[in-house]
């Protein structure tokens, strides 16, 4: 009954789309197609642009297992079953609330003629396709949800080992639905970051450049990672009495590096995918540019990364090089598009001493962030927007922006992020929703919150007896 409850609760909750759309559904008939005139047809081109797209939807999707073997290799093994529910989570409630409401709020500009540039009050599922599409609003919704899930995802490695489940879920819901929506407007909907010199009814509008997201997905996630962080306090045993740090490693780093390299071959749909057409010549040139960028940032990140962890540390770090590597996607997700093959490699570059430093840093700090997640998306999302206004590159050649507007909006973005987490997780911890207890800690999140092992002793049902 409880099954059938929720499923019908559910169902009721979408059923005014799913009406909605029985027309749209309905010309996929063959009968009913027959009827649809010759003009509907939008072409080659037009189906060329939806598959590419829907295509590097499904990469971007395929990340969510990169994060979740990434998090829980770097994490103990008494964890793991926690994490991948998590990342399952993200993604499942992500989707649901980025289709009920998430998605109106982020392009609001395709349910109203007059948006605000600031915050538009939600419209319910995906909007009318218009006469003059480029791609399918269908596409349109898949390939950004899976955005929505990534900078959800971030968050999860940050506060692992000690967060209590239903309060992930809250935290994941309201990202999904309002925080990142909202983000994701003010640079990709039409808000105030959108464009330099053109004036709204709320005045002028800044020309922001990011081109994937450096800042709208991932620095976001990474500061609410980091809000998350600090509210939680570290992992029991990470730090002594006296301050001093204590290195808690984990359970498999072939998990790690397994993830990061899924991650990077997800990267070629977030990035080259961000360009929307793949049509034309320019289109083409511009896409695979964008992806030779990521390649060379990301290996550039890796060197570096590597460098330094054996120059501070006395020997190459294959943890710090695994997040050099991300690190540099992170940083060039932000200009892959403006930069030349060479420039990329300095943005890679900066990017993965950037990692280091800046696990070096949380350290010092007493933070506990345990796969270095405001490391590589905050920090180095932010780096790859500043980036724009400090390096040569196609944006500040034209005008379109300047280190000053990168600065502005780079900060609005980490301020947005860090703000409505801390206040989030704050009131999380105040009514008791927010940490398991010490005994909860000590036995694992996978038994204390989930009741199952990852790695049980004995395969389940061994004990039972006919």
């Amino acid at each position: 009954m409880l099954i059938l409850g929720l499923g019908l609760g559910i169902g009721m909750a979408f059923a005014p789309v799913a009406l909605a759309q029985e027309e749209v559904a309905a010309v996929s008939d063959p009968v009913v197609a027959d009827v649809v005139e010759a003009t509907a047809d939008l072409g080659v081109g037009y189906a060329l642009d939806n598959f590419v797209l829907m295509v590097c939807a499904v990469l971007v999707l395929f990340m969510q297992a990169g994060f979740a073997m990434v998090e829980a290799g770097l994490n103990s093994a008494k964890n793991t079953v926690n994490i991948l529910y998590k990342n399952l989570m993200d993604l499942a409630v992500g989707a649901l609330l980025f289709f009920a409401f998430g998605f109106s709020i982020m392009y609001a500009g395709s349910y109203v003629s007059d948006p605000n540039a600031y915050f538009n009050m939600p419209h319910y599922g995906i909007y009318e396709a218009a006469a003059d599409r480029t791609f399918s609003p269908q596409v349109d919704w898949l390939f950004q949800a899976v955005f929505a899930a990534t900078a959800a995802t971030i968050v999860s490695g940050a506060v692992a080992g000690r967060m209590k489940f239903g309060a992930y879920l809250a935290y994941s819901a309201l990202l999904t639905g309002l925080i990142y929506p909202i983000s994701g407007f003010w640079k990709w909907g039409g808000g105030w970051l959108m464009q330099f010199g053109v004036e709204t009814a709320d005045g002028w509008s800044m020309g922001f450049q990011d081109f994937a997201g450096s800042a709208v997905v991932h620095a976001v996630g990474g500061f609410a990672g980091l809000a998350g962080a600090i509210i939680l306090g570290p992992r029991l045993g990470r730090f002594t009495s006296d301050g001093k740090s204590v290195p808690l490693p984990g359970h498999n780093i072939t998990f790690a590096a397994l993830g990061v390299f899924i991650l990077w071959v997800g990267w070629y749909g977030f990035n080259p995918g961000s360009q929307l057409a793949f049509q034309g010549t320019g289109d083409i040139d511009a896409t695979v540019l964008i992806a030779v960028n990521t390649t060379l940032a990301a290996a550039a990140g890796v060197v570096v990364a590597t460098l330094l962890s054996w120059i501070l540390f006395g020997h190459p770090d294959l943890t710090m090089s695994l997040n050099g590597a991300l690190g540099g996607l992170v940083g060039i997700t932000a200009c892959c598009d403006c930069f030349t093959n060479g420039w990329s490699v300095v943005v890679g570059a900066i990017a993965g001493g950037l990692v280091v430093f800046g696990v070096m840093l949380l350290d010092k700090l007493k933070i506990d962030d345990p796969v270095g997640a405001w490391p590589v998306h905050g920090l180095c999302g932010m780096w790859g927007c500043l980036a724009i206004g400090l390096l040569p590159n196609s944006h500040l050649e034209s005008g379109s922006t300047s280190l000053m507007i990168q600065l502005v909006g780079t900060l609005s973005y980490c301020a947005w992020a860090f703000a409505t987490m801390f206040a989030l997780f704050l009131v999380l911890k105040a009514i008791g929703m927010l940490r398991v207890s010490p005994e909860e800690e000590k036995a694992g999140l996978d038994v204390s919150e989930h009741g199952m092992h990852a790695y049980p002793s004995e395969p389940y049902g061994a004990s039972v007896t006919a």
